[in-house]
């Protein structure tokens, strides 16, 4: 009877779990799709996608290889599970519970995402060959964990969250912000936040558009690079981006190489449009 009960409990639990973690269409939250690689879809949080994004952008800031990404992904991915934590083992603290006590640095930085990253990568073109390295072993070597092989597990869905966030062809990043109440977008905070996790990887001197009354305002990236394929994979990067970032800096449509993600049909993903694939960025803020 006990053992019965048991197992009915445990099954109960599992249901519980199951029920409160399945998003349904229309949920808030964020998939990663490899394309046509067979690779599974990666589901996580819009803060997750968030924490994710800001990670990808300061790799990138640094002209860090995707590996390195990957690297710092999976790591956050074990030591916080991509939530800016303000607690853990001990004093650790943020993204990749980083110990004040260990010289990484004040509690307030720590907890500021790019500072968290950048200090993670510091420490990681230190290693020796790191990108050759297993990732378990690099990341290891940074960390100092006492559960090294932990790493290991979340490397599939870390490689497949760099690829989208790096801009790399086929990966695709959509996000479903959710029902919320309209908020004034402001295009210096998108600028500034552009500015601030993706530094000289990014053109300076962005357009700012503004329309009538209702219109949105728009910021306009120009997309760089010393090839059109290079400069494709930065365009998207940056557009991965915001649509990670859609619901903090009120970002309601980003276009790019004539593919179009709106917040109001966040459902239908990234959409095919008419216009010409042209070589920038666009993203409208919600007015």
């Amino acid at each position: 009877m006990l053992a019965a009960f048991g197992v009915l409990l445990g099954l109960a639990g599992y249901l519980l779990v199951h029920h409160l973690s399945a998003r349904g269409p229309g949920a808030p939250g964020c998939r990663v799709t490899a394309g046509g690689d067979g690779a599974d879809p990666y589901e996580l949080g819009l803060s997750q996608a968030r924490n994710a994004a800001t990670i990808a952008a300061v790799g990138s800031s640094q002209g860090l290889p995707e590996r390195a990404i990957t690297i710092a992904l999976a790591t956050a991915m074990q030591e916080s599970s991509l939530h800016n934590l303000d607690h853990g083992d001990r004093d650790s603290l943020g993204l990749f519970q980083q110990r004040p006590s260990q010289g990484w640095g004040e509690p307030e930085q720590i907890m500021d995402p790019v500072y968290s990253a950048g200090k993670f990568y510091e420490h990681l073109v230190e290693v020796p060959g790191y990108s050759r390295l297993p990732l378990t072993v690099a990341a290891q070597k940074v960390q100092r964990s006492g559960y090294p092989q932990a790493y290991a597990k979340h490397e599939p869905n870390a490689a497949l969250l760099a690829r989208a966030l790096t801009g790399r062809s086929g990966a695709s990043l959509n996000c479903t912000p959710g029902q919320g109440e309209d908020a004034v977008g402001d295009t210096g905070k998108v600028r500034a936040a552009l500015h601030r996790e993706f530094g000289a990887a990014l053109p300076a001197g962005f357009e700012n558009e503004t329309g009538g009354k209702r219109a949105s305002s728009r910021v306009t990236v120009p997309v760089t690079g010393r090839s059109g394929a290079e400069a494709e994979r930065r365009g998207w990067a940056v557009a991965h981006w915001a649509v990670a970032h859609s619901v903090e800096l009120r970002i309601a449509e980003v276009s790019y190489a004539g593919r179009v993600w709106s917040a109001s049909e966040a459902g239908a993903g990234w959409r095919r449009v008419d216009e010409d694939a042209a070589r920038e960025v666009v993203l409208s803020t919600v007015r």
